[in-house]
């Protein structure tokens, strides 16, 4: 089995770490020669404070955010966006000082379900797509789908890494 090459590129942000590994990856929808590890980001306080505060410049004054919906295990991110969203001291465009954190289900064919619980956090609701990466945009279009399947508005995706920069 071969070796793989693992890097560890620094960021602007001193606690805040991108890990690639060099290689051969494949997912249902795409084969690429690096794999983005954000599993740190993603589980780690410390880090997923440290995305949070990255995303917040592109929401915090310009975008009004009732729901953020999580998508990949970015939950702990996702909490933590949401309370600088939610923080006072600056310009928010949040009236309600207050956003609801979820992650949808995943049918066997990959589409988003929302229980009937979960349903008003998202009806009627601004929702911000939170995911881990986003390299085709086949899952984040997946999301905004059901966004407005469940009567919702899309503000934003927002991601740790992204190949696309429009859907």
């Amino acid at each position: 089995m071969p070796t793989n090459e693992a890097y560890k590129i620094p960021t602007k942000r001193q606690n805040l770490f991108l890990r690639v590994t060099k290689g051969h990856f494949a997912t249902s929808h795409s084969h690429t020669n690096y794999y983005i590890d954000v599993t740190t980001q993603k589980m780690r306080l410390s880090e997923a404070r440290a995305v949070a505060h990255e995303l917040l410049p592109y929401y915090n004054s310009t975008t009004i955010v009732d729901t953020i919906l999580c998508l990949d295990g970015t939950e702990v991110i996702g909490a933590c966006l949401a309370s600088e969203l939610t923080r006072g001291g600056f310009v928010n465009m949040n009236a309600h000082q207050t956003i609801y954190v979820m992650t949808p289900e995943h049918t066997v064919g990959s589409q988003l379900l929302l229980r009937d619980n979960l349903v008003p956090m998202v009806a009627g609701k601004n929702v911000l797509i939170l995911a881990a990466s986003v390299t085709t945009g086949y899952t984040a279009l997946g999301a905004i789908e059901a966004v407005k399947y469940y009567g919702g508005r899309v503000a934003g995706i927002a991601s740790i890494f992204a190949t696309v920069d429009q859907l």
